[in-house]
Order: C-alpha cells, then sequence, then structure tokens
C-alpha cells in the first residue's frame, strides 16, 4: 500500500486493535470492526442504542487502544458553545487573553446524549467535525490530529430532547448500534469484570498515534476500480429516486461508501477494495440520511426499509482481482 505499512502490516495492525477493544467491549467483533473502520477512514461515528451497552466505553476503549487523548462531554439543556469550544480569558497576572481550551481540543471526543442539547450548542461541534478546526473570537485555531467525534443518543427517550437536524447527521459518516449480548456474553462481562477487580479494563496503546496515521495512509493507498465508484454512487441515488423519500443521500455520502470501503480492504489485508466493502457498511452509511415524506411517516414506513431494498435492487458488478 506504501512504504511505511503493506498490506499484511496494516491487517495485523488492526487486528491488534480490534483484539485489545474486546476486552473491553465484549462479543460485538463487528460493531468494533465498524467503529475502527471509520477512524481509518477520517470519519465521525453516532451511536443510537439503549442505555448501559457500552456506548462510552467502546469511545473511551479505542482512544486508549490508539493511543489518543480523549475528552467526554456530557450534553445537557444549559450546556453552552464554550463549554465545548473553550473560550479566551482575562489572566490578571499579564493582562492578556488567555485561551482556555475545551474539551473539542483533543484526538476522540465522546459526546454523550448530543440530542439532550439546543442546536446552538449542538452546532458548535459541526465546524470542528466538518472543517477540524474551532472558531473562537475571531481567531480560528486547529484541531489535534486525529480528529474523531462518537456521539451518543438514547433511541427509547425523546422527552426534552432536541432531534439532530439533517444538516448535522450528514456530518457523521455511520450510525451504529451496538446491542445487547448474548446470555453466554453477558456471563462473561461479569466474570471478567469479578476477576480484574476494577471496573474498567486496563487497555493498552498497541497502535499509537503515528501507527494510526501510517493506517489511514494506506486506507488512501487502496485501488478502487471504476465500476466500484458506480457502484457506490447507484446506492447512494437509489435513496433519492424511491417514492416514499423527500431528501435522499448526499454526495457526502458517496464519499463515505469510498473511504469506509477502503478502510475494510485495509483491515482484511487488500490493496483493493471489492463490493462486499461497500455492502459492509452501506446501511450504516446510508440510513440516517435518509428523509421520508410526511405520509410516509404516517403509513408507518422507515428509512431503514428504504436502504435495505436499494441495497437489495443495485446490480453488484463483478469483482476484477488486481
Amino acid at each position: 500500500m506504501n512504504d511505511a505499512m503493506g498490506a499484511k502490516a496494516a491487517s495485523d495492525m488492526c487486528s491488534l486493535v480490534l483484539d485489545e477493544l474486546e476486552k473491553a467491549v465484549i462479543g460485538k467483533r463487528s460493531f468494533l470492526e465498524k467503529l475502527l473502520g471509520t477512524a481509518i477512514a477520517g470519519g465521525h461515528v453516532l451511536v443510537e442504542d439503549n442505555p448501559g451497552l457500552a456506548k462510552t466505553l467502546a469511545a473511551k476503549s479505542l482512544a486508549r487502544a490508539l493511543g489518543g487523548t480523549f475528552k467526554r462531554i456530557q450534553f445537557t439543556p444549559d450546556l453552552l458553545p464554550a463549554d465545548i469550544t473553550g473560550a479566551y480569558v482575562l489572566d490578571k497576572k499579564t493582562d492578556n487573553l488567555r485561551l482556555i481550551e475545551g474539551p473539542v481540543f483533543s484526538n476522540f471526543v465522546l459526546a454523550d446524549e448530543i440530542n439532550r442539547a439546543p442546536p446552538k450548542t449542538q452546532s458548535a461541534l459541526l465546524e470542528a467535525m466538518e472543517e477540524h478546526q474551532a472558531t473562537l473570537e475571531g481567531s480560528t485555531l486547529p484541531l489535534p490530529r486525529p480528529f474523531m467525534v462518537v456521539a451518543t443518543q438514547n433511541p427509547i427517550e425523546y422527552e426534552g430532547t432536541f432531534p439532530l437536524p439533517e444538516a448535522q447527521l450528514d456530518r457523521f459518516m455511520v450510525r451504529l448500534s451496538i446491542g445487547y449480548p448474548t446470555a453466554d456474553e453477558e456471563r462473561q462481562i461479569l466474570m471478567r469484570r469479578a476477576e480484574r477487580r476494577a471496573d474498567e479494563p486496563e487497555l493498552k496503546a498497541v497502535c499509537g498515534l503515528d501507527g494510526f496515521a501510517a493506517l489511514s495512509a494506506a486506507a488512501e493507498a487502496v485501488h478502487v476500480e471504476e465500476d466500484l465508484a458506480a457502484y457506490a454512487v447507484a446506492l447512494v441515488r437509489a435513496t433519492r429516486d424511491a417514492a416514499r423519500v423527500a431528501v435522499g443521500a448526499s454526495p457526502r455520502a458517496s464519499l463515505a461508501l469510498l473511504k469506509l470501503a477502503r478502510a475494510k480492504a485495509v483491515m482484511d489485508g487488500r490493496m483493493f477494495a471489492l463490493p462486499d466493502d461497500i455492502k459492509w457498511c452501506a446501511f450504516e452509511a446510508l440510513a440516517h440520511r435518509v428523509t421520508l415524506r410526511p405520509d410516509a411517516w404516517a403509513a408507518d414506513s422507515r428509512s431503514d426499509s428504504v436502504v435495505r431494498a436499494a441495497i437489495a435492487s443495485v446490480p453488484v458488478p463483478k469483482a476484477e482481482l488486481v
């Protein structure tokens, strides 16, 4: 893929990271693969699931395994934009303004229950997520690299919440869910907790930010055939052409499919992307970007069914190994 990290080295590195993450989040390998794949692709994640399913733990564990800094923001109705980005304050000793950086100045930021803050506060993340920078008092400051937002929201408790607008949802590369563990997995959670005698497992930085940068660079070197790009575009356009849809997935979704497919190829140790790499992440990358017509909502339709229909109906190109 590149001189710094070849296909096998990249795949082995990803396996090390995933194995480390599974020490904390048990039995959710598929979720962790998509979480890591999104990080490699340079995207942000919205995790929507019920309370107590390790959403926060997964984000914190990813930061630890990759050796990055981690900050958590608890979104509440009284949270202000400055609580996220920081602010300039007067230093009485020097009579000069001094910057107090907010939690957004971290490699990995957990926006916990993001829909509990009003839109003005939610929008403080928009510039950071899209431009990797924050503007304070007219000064534009770069954020650390890598920079990733993992936002969570509770799908069963909507009282006192502010739904994310479509423009903000589009900033998230994927929307993921974890799901409940099986009985055996839940038993393992209890036994591991008893054995380590501490609430959280001690994870190691098995990759480091330099190694993670090499993984991202390797993903950029993955070969993509024109037929594969056309397949991604066809999937996205199918969400726009569906009769029940008011607003379909944007071109940003097409780019997300391309980036995620390249990340999946890196994780599998390949120098080329396959149609299966697109299908691996298509649902998670598209469902949250589709807005239905009011009459479709009245008929109890869901954007999930539109995306599944698009994936099932769009012909898959035949892959030619390179």
